[in-house]
């Protein structure tokens, strides 16, 4: 199923923004951040510098889609969580409000159980916030279609008349 596109409004990309922030320093990770199921990165947070961003956003989409693949092939929805150890960094990879990926970079100076229990507070603020840029896309698209001014809107009934008599 293909989901429509994603539009973001400055206040919520604000407290997007502010909540990778805070898991970034509640979980002690290196990188945190959101990726749509297109591999479009949304926003990240942390040390970005040795990262090339393009790249990891569109392979974790892959990552994701491939695990759903297999998810299906036994039985299953999906795997709404991954998580890849390295020798030195760890990733953690969550599924949010259906749509866009979270994805926690960490090393060893934080734990599994650590990482897994803020996404999880950061999960629940993310999906109020998708829930907000819904609500507010769905009202633009009501505001568009009934705001419309047809230039037939000011025909009368005795105007089709009228033109249908000529």
């Amino acid at each position: 199923m293909t989901l429509p596109d994603l539009v973001l409004y400055d206040d919520e990309f604000r407290k997007i923004k502010d909540s990778l922030s805070r898991l970034a320093s509640d979980a002690n990770a290196n990188v945190v951040f959101l990726v749509d199921k297109n591999g479009q990165q949304i926003a990240a947070v942390g040390d970005l510098t040795t990262l090339d961003t393009t790249s990891l956003a569109s392979l974790t989409a892959g990552n994701v889609a491939a695990t759903d693949g297999l998810a299906r092939l036994i039985g299953e929805k999906e795997f709404s969580i991954l998580f890849h150890e390295g020798e030195r960094d760890n990733i953690h990879i969550s599924i949010v409000a259906q749509r866009v990926i979270l994805v926690v970079i960490f090393d060893e100076r934080t734990s599994l159980g650590l990482v897994r229990l803020r996404v999880r507070r950061a999960m629940a603020e993310l999906e109020k916030i998708f829930e907000e840029i819904a609500r507010k896309a769905e009202k633009e698209k009501q505001a568009i279609t009934t705001d419309f001014d047809s230039p037939f809107a000011e025909i009368t009934d005795e105007d089709i008349d009228r033109l249908f008599s000529e």
